[in-house]
């Protein structure tokens, strides 16, 4: 019997599209710290910022690993001489993010969907992402309330499709992986990483992640959001 239902979050239910490639992020980021005497020109602060995430991934010691943006922003703060200031780091990491974003709304159906689904199952999400922007960009969607518990990589220092991510979730909810249907749309992270589990797969087809790795197969596409509950129903029956 299928009790619950995981979700990935960016490329699933939520629509978005960020960039780190437009020198407009890097440079309303150094524009940003200046006011707190921060003075690096975007191309450094470019050159520190990936230098600190590559360093930061490395001493996870994982095979998917995950960096913390709030401790990256905090060591570069401090290298440049600043004293500890509360907030600061967080601040100038949404700064970063919204500088960066370009789209965010939900897919389409994804709240009605959602709301008739959560009548008759528990869903939960299992996202790669940091949690500092992800639960503000939910809230901005309007879907915070439909999951608990959230699992997001950067609590947890890896990413999908590490197992141990999907474990979480199952020891939360306190369900069986063969009690499970997850949906997300990237076939390496979310399907090869929830199947290897032994749950059942939805694969949607969105216009975000990766589609073509070989030898996975869902046990369910979507093209849709809205083909979901016929999705589950074929799953669970």
């Amino acid at each position: 019997m299928i009790k619950a239902l995981l979700f990935d979050m960016n490329g699933t239910v939520i629509d978005i599209c960020t960039s780190e490639s437009d020198e407009t992020v890097w440079r309303t980021t150094v524009n940003f710290l200046d006011y707190y005497g921060i003075r690096v020109t975007a191309e450094k602060f470019k050159e520190e910022y990936f230098e600190k995430m590559r360093l930061q991934k490395e001493s996870r010691g994982e095979k998917f690993p995950e960096f913390d943006v709030v401790k990256l922003f905090a060591g570069l703060i401090e290298e440049h001489g600043l004293p500890p200031l509360p907030q600061l780091p967080e601040t100038a990491a949404l700064v970063f993010r919204a500088a960066g974003r370009y789209r965010l709304h939900p897919y389409e159906g994804v709240t009605e969907v959602l709301e008739m689904l959560r009548k008759s199952y528990r869903m939960a999400a299992v996202s790669d992402g940091q949690k500092l922007w992800a639960l503000p960009e939910m809230r901005a969607c309007g879907l915070d309330d439909f999951f608990s518990p959230m699992i997001i990589s950067s609590d947890y220092g890896f990413r999908k499709p590490d197992p141990r991510l999907f474990q979480a979730a199952l020891k939360k909810l306190r369900v069986r992986p063969d009690e499970v249907i997850f949906v997300g749309n990237d076939l390496y992270r979310d399907i090869y990483g929830a199947g290897q589990l032994g749950m059942k797969t939805v694969f949607f087809r969105s216009n975000q992640g990766d589609h073509e790795f070989c030898g996975i197969e869902p046990d369910y596409i979507i093209y849709n959001f809205r083909e979901l509950p016929e999705a589950v129903r074929f799953l669970a029956g």
